[in-house]
């Protein structure tokens, strides 16, 4: 049986600027066969397939084909069309031909084994994503009374996880393309571990902030490099649905932070403290316990290889022939078939800029000026690709990804926002209704020995009253006289004085301060020993419902990774995309039936669970419409552009929680149908060669 390679070598022009890698006889890119060359006198094209005791394939007589022979016609029959799409055309790039040629080897090195490693390792940097949205929702409750958190405060950190993951995607997406995808992603891995740890330990408000914004440009780069990365170790026919299986780490991510905080921060003993100055709560273990998968990502990176189509890109034709024959050898191995020879010998590769740059560093002196140098020349080159984002070729796929990744993010972070809000507020409203108010009460002589909570008290008079180890929460008083009183370890929250009178009163070892006093006018009253900064109580200061909502919904999004991945290849990108983004359009709409928690949640799973299939295919497709040299760089910019969705989605959303419900869903709803009828327009590629 003749070799079934022999026909589809790639033949080199006279003038095409190509390097080769290997040896022997005639250009392009070859196969040798699975076993060593045949000498002159070797048996011929008849016998070939015969061992020396001339022993046949057993099947033969019944008619059944070699495996062999079934491999090598399927890939014929594949190689068909690009055979006539070549020969229709001129000319062929270099590009075109480098990406064919490198379908050819991934086809040939098969889905196996090593796939599957990358697959795991990948998908902890991705689960390590997902946590980090999580982290700072769930520590607020118990460190705004640890850091003495303002309003402007707390919101200042739920934004700068975005905005740092924002930055850290354009950053990191932009210098995979230039610099690798695996050195790229370990670098920020490194980063968001080492600064997540040392936000754990950090006592001000102004070092945990600065240690999370570089802990979320750290893992801001996540999201483009790895699925970049993943997808040029795969096949065309493997693509999607591994991809889509890839989504559901971030999914993984959601619940493992929404368990691990739900077992941690309520458990107050889970720490200790040194002295007054520094204490380490168990939420500050959780933030420990949520560096994990980075953690585990970092390390399972050292023992991966770096993309072989991007040392490609750049003319490292050795180390990509080795990490490709690792690959195959690999996955051989596993499947039981060690003999099996990895047939590549010629892999050719289009010229790069390499050797400019290299001529840039020489020519500089010193090791500053040679690192000022290489510096401003890789930012001029991430610069240079990210505006060629921008050129004819690409500026419609850049557009309109733009504006589908702005949709979805807008309306999927603004609802994911608005859902426990209003969850919150329904609750407020509950616990409002239920407020016990007490008018123009006397009460003399009286020793207050138990907590005090969810009352109002009007025009009051408290003469020799004692207040004495007891907890005030959501008390107020109004236009009350307080006359020989005494306050000794109160803890208040959300407690107020409003017009009252304090005479002769004395406050001892209290967080009652001067803020909680409104137009109160004091008289010989003194405070004593007050307590300093801001103390967490023994008492459950986290609602579980907040745990709770954020592990639903990410549990909901199995279910629409699981159809998506299954029906990636089947329906095609851009019918699960369109589909998804206008039938979530349309659970808009039910929201405005929702008047109880649990109607809320149900919806916020609905939507979610929708949402997801539509994720999965618009991370597919923007791998796929980007050339290897864009590729991390577009999903840099379109990440970060979803990260800015997000910020304006969540700041508009939530500032319309119990005044109307219907800004909201009408702006998810429009942004969502936009998007939708876009993605519609996109062309499909299921069937399109990585570029």
């Amino acid at each position: 049986m003749a070799d079934p390679y022999q026909n589809n070598m790639y033949q080199q022009r006279g003038n095409d600027s190509y390097g080769t890698y290997g040896e022997g006889g005639g250009d392009g890119y070859g196969y040798q066969g699975d076993y060593p060359p045949q000498e002159e006198d070797a048996a011929s094209d008849v016998t070939e397939g015969h061992d020396e005791e001339d022993q046949m394939y057993e099947g033969e007589y019944q008619g059944i084909p070699h495996p062999d022979e079934v491999k090598a016609a399927q890939r014929a029959a594949r190689m068909c069309p690009r055979a006539k799409a070549r020969a229709a055309r001129d000319t062929v790039s270099e590009l075109e031909e480098l990406s064919e040629q490198y379908q050819d080897i991934m086809e040939d090195c098969g889905h196996g084994k090593f796939q599957w490693m990358l697959f795991m390792v990948l998908g902890l940097a991705l689960m390590a994503d997902g946590v980090e949205c999580f982290v700072v929702a769930f520590v607020l409750p118990s460190a705004e009374k640890d850091l003495c958190l303002s309003n402007a405060e707390k919101g200042m950190l739920g934004l700068i996880v975005f905005v740092s993951m924002m930055v850290g995607a354009f950053l990191w997406g932009g210098l995979a393309d230039k610099v690798g995808r695996r050195r790229c992603l370990i670098v920020a891995l490194a980063i968001n571990c080492v600064f997540a740890f040392l936000s754990s330990f950090a006592q001000g408000y102004g070092f945990f902030l600065f240690f999370r914004l570089l802990s979320g440009i750290g893992i801001g780069g996540s999201v483009p490099i790895v699925y970049s990365y993943f997808s040029e170790f795969l096949q065309m026919d493997k693509r999607g649905e591994h991809l889509s299986w890839l989504c559901m780490f971030w999914m993984i991510g959601g619940i493992y932070a929404s368990f691990t905080a739900w077992g941690i921060i309520p458990r107050y003993g889970w720490g200790f403290s040194m002295g007054t100055e520094f204490q380490f709560h168990s939420w500050r273990v959780f933030v420990l316990v949520a560096a994990l998968p980075a953690i585990t990502s970092l390390v399972g990176l050292t023992f991966m290889p770096e993309s072989p189509r991007f040392l490609l890109e750049n003319g490292k034709h050795d180390e990509a022939w080795m990490i490709l024959k690792q690959v195959h050898d690999t996955n051989w191995r596993a499947k039981g078939q060690p003999e099996k020879v990895f047939t590549v010998t010629h892999i050719k590769t289009p010229k790069t800029a390499e050797d400019e740059f290299t001529e840039i560093q020489s020519a500089t002196g010193t090791a500053l000026q040679r690192w000022a140098v290489r510096s401003l020349t890789l930012c001029k080159l991430v610069l240079k690709n990210v505006a060629s984002l921008l050129s004819v070729e690409l500026r419609f796929a850049t557009l309109f990804m733009a504006i589908i990744w702005f949709c979805m993010a807008f309306s999927y972070y603004g609802l994911s926002v608005w859902f426990p809000d209003m969850i919150k507020h329904l609750q407020y409203e509950e616990y409002k209704s239920k407020v016990m108010v007490f008018h123009r009460e006397r009460v003399k002589n009286a020793h207050f020995n138990f907590s005090l909570t969810n009352q109002i008290h009007r025009e009051g008079e408290y003469i020799h009253d004692t207040f004495i180890n007891i907890e005030m929460k959501s008390v107020k008083f109004e236009d009350s006289l307080f006359e020989d009183c005494h306050f000794e370890d109160i803890r208040s929250t959300d407690t107020v004085f409003e017009n009252c009178t304090m005479r002769s009163t004395v406050f001892y070892n209290t967080d009652l301060w001067e803020e909680k006093f409104i137009n109160c006018r004091m008289e010989n009253t003194t405070f004593e020993h007050n307590k300093q900064g801001c103390h967490l109580d023994d008492a459950e200061e986290n609602d579980i419902l907040i745990y709770l909502v954020s592990f639903l919904g990410s549990l909901a999004v199995l279910p629409g990774n699981i159809i998506s991945a299954l029906f990636m290849e089947k329906i095609g990108r851009v019918k699960i995309i369109g589909g998804s983004m206008l039938i979530s359009a349309g659970c808009t709409f039910f929201l405005f039936l929702s008047f109880s928690q649990s109607a809320i949640i149900a919806l916020q799973c609905l939507f979610c669970g929708v949402s997801a299939a539509a994720w999965n295919g618009i991370e597919v497709v923007t791998v796929e419409l980007y050339p290897a040299s864009k590729r991390a760089t577009a999903f840099g910019v379109l990440n970060a552009l979803c990260k800015l969705a997000a910020v304006l989605g969540s700041t508009i959303f939530a500032s319309f929680v119990g005044i109307t419900k219907a800004v909201p869903i009408l702006l998810s709803f429009a942004a969502l149908v936009c998007g939708g009828l876009l993605a519609l327009r996109l062309p499909d590629t299921r069937e399109k060669i990585l570029q």
